[in-house]
């Protein structure tokens, strides 16, 4: 196997690496996402019942404040593109923080 082949495979498997962990990070994202609107609905009913059975309607102002909460959470994770250059920036200076060598303010 030529020197080129072996780089080129090296790079291909690489990619596939990245691409990888790029898809377990939005899958885990995702799977988040449901688990934070299973809850909401869970708790929420409960409210909503709970709320009924005293004859006034309080659970509306929970429930509103946790939806503006789950639908950022739904914009971050459905909407916003992950590995995006603003991740790729935080994640380089989480590296350089970690190995103590400051590489100035990537903000």
């Amino acid at each position: 196997m030529s020197a080129a082949a072996h780089f080129n495979e090296a790079t291909q498997a690489t990619a596939a690496g990245r691409i990888d962990q790029l898809a377990r990070r939005r899958a885990k994202a995702k799977m988040g996402w449901f688990a934070h609107a299973t809850i909401f609905t869970i708790v929420n009913l409960g409210l909503i019942t709970l709320s009924l059975l005293t004859g006034r309607f309080w659970a509306l102002y929970p429930l509103l404040g946790w939806g503006v909460g789950l639908a950022m959470h739904g914009v971050s994770v459905w909407a916003l593109p992950h590995g995006g250059a603003l991740m790729e920036r935080m994640v380089e200076k989480e590296r350089a923080r970690l190995s103590g060598t400051p590489r100035g303010d990537l903000w």
